[in-house]
Order: structure tokens, then C-alpha cells, then sequence
């Protein structure tokens, strides 16, 4: 190909301005170049909290966003994944002190699976029926804030840290805590994927029920 040919190409392409779901305020997230809008669908974008809210401080809380719909000249994009660093997941770690994780996939309101990973930080050795008893309680409490709430306002209340706050407030009377937080949250399945697998779910248990003949 020519140099002429190839400086052609590149002219074709069209920059697209990215932007943040409605409940990040439709912030500009950078800009992606393609030749034909079809190509820019399902691309994913990582940004950082802080880069969202001019706030340095959050820094430490990375999000990633996946564009569902493009215009003219501009994307627009999906929640996908929250996270936190794992440096500053690091330095929240103690010797001598017990680090509790859990692992909850739940379902919104409006029929979002999403799974949630809080963990939890003592000021001092806990034992095992302790940190059993938390991480019970994390579960809980993760599952009771789905039932109640969207996808929209879970997503809020993790990136906020209201979940993680409110999690804190009730398990720091099993053990004496220094931190809890929501350190991964990822969107698993859409209402629709759900609906399809618990369709297809149904099918298979009628297939398994035995009929006399």
C-alpha cells in the first residue's frame, strides 16, 4: 500500500467521544478512533474514580465501562466493573490481624446479577468462629442491599461507599474492625441474559420429570 493509500485510511477514521453512564453524570471519558461506528461496540474503557470526580483521593478506585451505543460523533458506554488497587488494597493489610473476604453474586430489583466482593480488616487477630461470623454478616447484609435496590443505586452505593459503611456499622460489634470494603464489583448478567438462562432452566427441569406412560 502507498503512503498516500494509508494516509487516506487514516483520514477516514472518525474520532468518537466517549462518555460515562447517565448515573456518572455522562462524564467524558477520552475519545476512540474506527473507520465504521459498528467497530466501536464493546470496546471497554478503565478509568479511575477520581479521574471522574477531580478528586485525587480516589484515585484508588478504578471503574470500567464497555460502550453499548454510539452516535454520530460520540459513545456511550455501560458500567462493567468496579475495583480497587491493588496497592491500596496492600496497604490496608496488618500483621497480626485477620483479613475476611467474601464472595456474593446476587440479583437487583430490576434483574441485574452482579457479583460483590466485600472484605474486611481487623484491628487484631480474630478467631475462626469470629471471622466466620463476619463474613456471614457481609453476606447478608450484600444480599439484603440487592433485594431492595436496583442496579443503579447498588452500583452507587458501592462506588460511594455506603455499602461498605453500613457493612462496617454492623459487624464491628462480632470483632473489632479497622476497615471494610467493596473490593471488586462485577456486572455478571443483563435482566435479558438472566430471563434467557432461567428460561432455559425451566426447559430442562420439564425434561427431567418423569412421566408414567
Amino acid at each position: 500500500m502507498s503512503e498516500r493509500s494509508v494516509s487516506r485510511a487514516k483520514q477516514e477514521k472518525r474520532w468518537y467521544t466517549v462518555h460515562a453512564p447517565a448515573q456518572f453524570d455522562r462524564e467524558v471519558l477520552g475519545e476512540t478512533p474506527a473507520d465504521e461506528p459498528d467497530k466501536v461496540y464493546g470496546r471497554t474503557i478503565e478509568t479511575t474514580l477520581g479521574d471522574l470526580t477531580n478528586s485525587a483521593s480516589e484515585n484508588n478506585t478504578k471503574l470500567t465501562f464497555k460502550i453499548t451505543d454510539v452516535g454520530s460523533d460520540s459513545a456511550y458506554t455501560d458500567f462493567v466493573e468496579h475495583s480497587l488497587t491493588r496497592d491500596y488494597l496492600r496497604s490496608l493489610v496488618r500483621r497480626g490481624a485477620s483479613k475476611i473476604e467474601a464472595y456474593v453474586t446476587v440479583l437487583t430489583t430490576d434483574d441485574y446479577r452482579v457479583q460483590i466482593q466485600p472484605v474486611a480488616f481487623t484491628t487484631k487477630k480474630a478467631d475462626a468462629s469470629q471471622e466466620k461470623a463476619i463474613r456471614e454478616k457481609m453476606v447478608e447484609m450484600v444480599e439484603e442491599a440487592a433485594q431492595e435496590r436496583t442496579f443503579e443505586d447498588l452500583i452507587d452505593g458501592v462506588v460511594e461507599g455506603r455499602l461498605s459503611s453500613a457493612i462496617y456499622g454492623e459487624a464491628k460489634p462480632i470483632y473489632p474492625l479497622r476497615r471494610v470494603e467493596i473490593q471488586k464489583t462485577t456486572l455478571e448478567a443483563h435482566p435479558e441474559e438472566v430471563a434467557e438462562e432461567q428460561a432455559t432452566a425451566v426447559d430442562v427441569d420439564e425434561e427431567d420429570v418423569a412421566t408414567d406412560d
